[in-house]
């Protein structure tokens, strides 16, 4: 009798609500809702952002009325197949990668490594790291070379630019543009040559992960007035260019197009292909798009330097359409935006 006493109480003593190993899993309900730490005035907030931060829904916008189930709409990976494209504006060249910026920073790091240069400065953070003089073959004057990692325009996507310098004048500050573009263009391709190769069996870097969002800059958003639209964080002339690709791939037929004013006259079409096999024969089987033929204005315009709204409307004497059918329309085109 006094060893099952001792028995029964030692449990209670080791794992009862009281117990050295209680349950702990219903702790989380008790736990008080603290005040957000304030910062003394001239002092940075930057390592106290969330962690876990929980980014708003805007694709999906309800609005006002009698609800009406809309058609579904194909999903959009523009060109996610091509693990690594680089394009080109103007004198500008860059990479878009279709990994996080927080997988493609050890990326950067394993390209650096392998090839001997040295790293004279990284920042994950800032998503920045730059090599020390780089003495390269065939050249009197060494260079070193900046490379930038940014979010890309879609989610999980990243861009990588890459900026040289010539060891002339004090050989501190760097420049706005490459020195040399000819190098610049050749180290670009190398470390695109070298992510593509490796892609599957990247790490991850929590500091540039938790840094470096990859959530995109790219986003459906509604005018006061209840208007959709596609907001971009692209300066006009790339934002301009990327939508020509894009209207493209979303089967719209580009009819004119006045730069001056930011806007692109399209009709869409819908399929391209007489066999079937179009993006939405699997929605409509025989039928025909019912937006098919349809003439409308996309249009263009600056909300900052860095900031572009592209919206879509019907030309002029044209048959208006419903908010539904302009969200779809959108939706296509901003899948295809990079």
């Amino acid at each position: 009798m006094a060893l099952l006493v001792l028995t029964t109480s030692g449990c209670g003593y080791l794992f009862g609500d009281k117990g050295f190993f209680r349950d702990a899993s219903e702790d989380y309900k008790k736990a008080p809702e603290m005040e957000v730490l304030q910062v003394p005035e001239g002092k940075s907030n930057e390592a106290l952002q969330e962690i876990y931060y929980i980014p708003p829904v805007d694709e999906d916008m309800i609005l006002a009325g009698e609800f009406e189930v809309p058609r579904p709409i194909p999903l959009v990976a523009g060109a996610a197949d091509e693990i690594v494209r680089i394009q080109k504006l103007g004198d500008k060249s860059w990479a878009i990668i279709s990994i996080a910026p927080g997988q493609l920073w050890p990326q950067v790091r394993g390209f650096l490594g392998a090839a001997g240069l040295q790293i004279a400065r990284a920042d994950a953070r800032a998503g920045l790291m730059e090599t020390g003089w780089v003495p390269l073959e065939g050249q009197t004057i060494a260079s070193r070379f900046r490379f930038r990692i940014e979010q890309g325009v879609q989610r999980g996507t990243s861009e990588l630019h890459v900026l040289q310098m010539s060891q002339t004048g004090d050989g501190e500050n760097w420049p706005l543009s490459s020195d040399d573009v000819d190098q610049e263009s050749e180290m670009l391709r190398g470390v695109a040559q070298y992510v593509a190769n490796s892609t599957e069996s990247a790490p991850v870097s929590m500091i540039a992960d938790q840094a470096l969002s990859a959530g995109g800059r790219i986003s459906m958003q509604e005018t006061d007035q209840g208007t959709t639209f596609i907001r971009v964080g692209l300066p006009f002339d790339r934002a301009w260019a990327s939508l020509a690709r894009a209207l493209e791939a979303s089967t719209f037929e580009i009819t004119d197009r006045d730069r001056s004013n930011g806007v692109y006259y399209v009709r869409f079409i819908g399929s391209e292909e007489e066999d079937g096999g179009g993006w939405f024969d699997w929605l409509y089987g025989e039928e025909e798009h019912p937006m098919a033929g349809r003439d409308f204005e996309v249009n263009v315009t600056n909300e900052s330097e860095t900031s572009v709204a592209i919206a879509l409307s019907v030309q002029a004497d044209a048959d208006a359409i419903d908010e539904r059918e302009r969200q779809a329309l959108l939706v296509l085109i901003k899948g295809n935006i990079n």
